[in-house]
């Protein structure tokens, strides 16, 4: 399954320089255009651990694995006029993208997670992203949970939890 990013989990992995984890994990990520601009404003605000980001779109860098996408077509537009206002740009086009293609969205923002749930889109976000890394052996739980406080400091990011073992069967 195809999996769509969202500013906030991607800024997570960027500020804690781990974002070849998303990789690892996924192999290629899509990114819509507005959600790149969104991380653009937010290299003009200071938060200089975006930069890195333009090293890994393709076509930026022939081998870049995040790949920029955007609505096509008249259904995603017309699913796109439907989507509350009260959704940020980056959030309403990925979510679009999402139902229109059978996309996983991953977004830690709850207005984005709830809506796109109710139209029937598989949504994860950060915490999902660390449990699936330490399930499928890509780091072990004291790295996650390493990663998480990180993300906590760097990226400003407020989980409900401190501690990735309490997400594990």
């Amino acid at each position: 399954m195809n999996v769509l990013i969202n500013s906030t989990v991607l800024s997570n992995f960027a500020a804690t320089e781990r974002l070849p984890l998303l990789q690892r994990l996924y192999g290629e990520v899509y990114l819509a255009q507005p959600v790149y601009e969104e991380t653009q404003d937010g290299l003009e605000e200071g938060y200089s651990f975006l930069a890195v980001l333009d090293q890994f779109i393709s076509p930026f860098h022939g081998d870049g694995w995040l790949h920029l996408v955007n609505l096509e077509g008249e259904e995603e537009f017309r699913i796109y006029q439907q989507v509350p206002p009260k959704l940020h740009r980056g959030e309403a086009v990925s979510i679009v993208i999402a139902v229109h293609r059978g996309w996983r969205f991953l977004t830690d923002d709850q207005a984005a997670r709830r809506y796109a749930q109710t139209l029937g889109v598989d949504v994860s976000g950060t915490l999902g992203v660390l449990v699936q890394l330490v399930k499928r052996n890509i780091v072990p739980l004291t790295e996650a949970n390493s990663l998480l406080r990180q993300m906590k400091h760097l990226a400003r990011y407020h989980p409900p939890i401190n501690d990735i073992g309490s997400l594990l069967p």
